[in-house]
């Protein structure tokens, strides 16, 4: 009986060690494959690696749906694996096709979060260069390289146009920007943002302090922390946009004293509207002023604004005001009103945490654009849209709760939510409009236009009884939890933008001067008109929609006035 049992028990333990040494070299196989693949991502040489080689192990895993989809939110997975997710993501790796927004509202905006972008772009330093060689200025350009300049002073001069790419900025990219609104110069900073102007800034720094690799032109050099790279701008590339026209304005009546309240002029014989205007875009301002041989230059002032328009026939050739000179002809130069360009972060945190609230589709990137020009500080995001920071919006790169921003855009609801913010600005819109604006956006992005099918489809009847009622709720659960409340409607805003304005800024607790408002008026559009194809008068809401919608309506505008607000918009009254 001995032997039987000895023979088991020698066996047993053959068995054992070799199961460990089984498990030992599967462990060191495996740890040798990823250090392998891992390396795959490092140049060899000159060559600049492919898409595939260049993401580690796990992302390769991630886009073919080896790791759960949760893995996108964790804030502990690398945000390189992360960027390459989608070049991974080939058709066979697609989700089904079907609406995204039949899921869950909540966990929808969720999925929008980016706890990892503030890891991602909190190295200062930047990404180290690439390869054996710095970068150079790029060859491929048609501009001229002007050198490194700094940019860390108060007074930036390059701040006629201003966007970020952070994945494609390339030099022809920024020139090709600038050249599209008549400036002169082009400057790249910290490898992904763009700044255009007439003039070059005073300090001069070393070639070495421009390090930045352009994000989408590798090699090329795109400025560095608080440098800037200059190109001048020769013309505009094969291919672009043409360049922007002056627009008509209006008849407007002179002022008195015109050599005082203009800051230039330019006196010649048979002066046209093209002379002019490039005259006074050259000198960075966007009001060109025409009266006979007399070309003035100016800004928009309390004097002086575009509000104040006459009858165009006072300024015809024949007429007998126009002989007098006491009217003039104003046109919009393809330049940007610089007097409120200039944005940065709170220099402290914010002891008030302040949120600018809207169902989506509701205007709230627009009413971000003029909080920022007319305050001079960024606004932040509850979440990460990194088409909204290549806009300008830089607090998009922000942690959502790091207090460094004068407004927090969100689009949440619900108790736990709304008691985290101290008071917030409500934004409330047509939700006819605002139902349109978004599905909009769902489909063809923050520009375009969703597409005749979009519309025809079994999509948009889904959408519109999924989010209606979540406009109501959102309206109705910020009345009921916000702790400080201002209500803003987005047509009142559109009517009246100054005085409507002058209201948000005294609530946000921040002084602004006339003129820096009129700014805001004068470049109040920013970026985000639709381009593309408008639907021909398409009326997408059938009845039952309507009076789905009209039940809303009636909700929302009772619960205002119970809270002491006045009640929604005439426009508003269901149709």
């Amino acid at each position: 009986m001995a032997k039987p049992f000895f023979r088991l028990q020698k066996f047993l333990r053959r068995t054992q060690f070799l199961l460990f040494f089984l498990t030992a070299a599967y462990l060191m196989t495996g740890s040798l494959l990823l250090l392998q693949r891992a390396r795959v991502g490092l140049p060899p040489g000159p060559r600049a690696p492919g898409p595939l080689q260049a993401l580690p192990v796990a992302a390769v895993a991630l886009g073919v749906g080896l790791l759960d989809s949760r893995a996108l939110h964790d804030p502990r997975v690398s945000p390189e694996l992360l960027l390459g997710v989608d070049v991974l993501r080939g058709p066979l790796a697609r989700p089904r096709p079907g609406p995204r927004w039949l899921r869950s509202r909540n966990s929808e905006l969720r999925q929008l979060r980016r706890r990892w972008f503030h890891h991602f772009m909190g190295d200062p330093r930047g990404p180290p260069a690439l390869g054996p060689e710095a970068p150079r200025p790029a060859a491929s350009s048609q501009g001229t390289y002007m050198g490194c300049f700094s940019d860390d002073g108060q007074e930036r001069t390059l701040k006629g146009a201003v966007f970020f790419d952070l994945r494609k900025m390339t030099v022809s990219h920024c020139q090709n920007a600038c050249a599209e609104r008549s400036y002169v110069y082009a400057g790249l900073e910290a490898g992904a943002e763009c700044y255009c102007g007439n003039r070059l800034p005073a300090v001069s720094m070393g070639p070495e302090e421009c390090n930045h690799e352009c994000k989408g032109e590798k090699s090329s050099v795109c400025g560095g922390v608080g440098r800037l790279s200059v190109y001048r701008v020769e013309q505009l590339q094969p291919g672009s946009r043409k360049r922007r026209t002056v627009t008509y304005r209006g008849c407007f009546r002179l002022l008195e004293n015109v050599t005082h309240a203009f800051p230039d002029s330019l006196v010649q014989a048979n002066v046209t509207v093209e002379t002019c205007s490039g005259f006074c875009s050259q000198k960075e301002f966007p009001l060109a002023i025409l009266r006979g041989w007399e070309c003035y230059c100016a800004y928009p002032t309390p004097q002086f604004n575009l509000r104040d328009a006459v009858d165009s026939s006072l300024c015809g050739q024949e007429s007998e005001a126009r002989r007098l000179a006491e009217y003039c002809e104003v046109y919009q130069t393809p330049v940007q009103d610089t007097r409120c360009t200039d944005r940065r972060f709170l220099p402290t945190k914010s002891k008030v945490f302040v949120a600018l609230s809207s169902f989506p589709g509701a205007g709230n990137t627009w009413a971000r654009h003029l909080i920022e020009h007319a305050t001079g500080f960024y606004t932040g995001s509850y979440y990460f849209d990194g088409t909204l920071y290549n806009k300008g919006f830089k607090g998009e790169k922000d942690h959502w709760r790091s207090r460094r921003t004068i407004c927090v855009k969100t689009h949440e609801s619900g108790r736990r939510e709304i008691e985290m913010f101290d008071s917030a600005i409500l934004l409330i819109r047509n939700p006819y409009r605002s139902l349109v604006a978004e599905f909009n956006r769902k489909c063809a992005g923050h520009l375009g236009y969703a597409a005749d099918r979009n519309w025809k489809s079994k999509e948009w009847p889904d959408f519109v009884n999924s989010y209606a009622s979540w406009w109501s709720s959102h309206v109705l659960d910020w009345l009921k939890y916000g702790k400080r409340l201002l209500v803003v409607h987005y047509e009142e805003l559109r009517r009246s933008l100054v005085p409507t304005l002058r209201e948000v800024v005294a609530f946000l607790n921040v002084s602004v001067s006339e003129e820096r408002l009129l700014c805001v008026e004068n470049n109040k559009e920013g970026s985000f008109r639709r381009r593309g194809r408008r639907p021909h008068d398409l009326e997408p809401f059938t009845p039952a929609m309507k009076d789905l919608i009209n039940g809303y309506i009636r909700t929302v505008d009772r619960a205002l006035r119970d809270h002491n607000w006045a009640g929604l918009p005439r426009e508003y009254v269901p149709r």
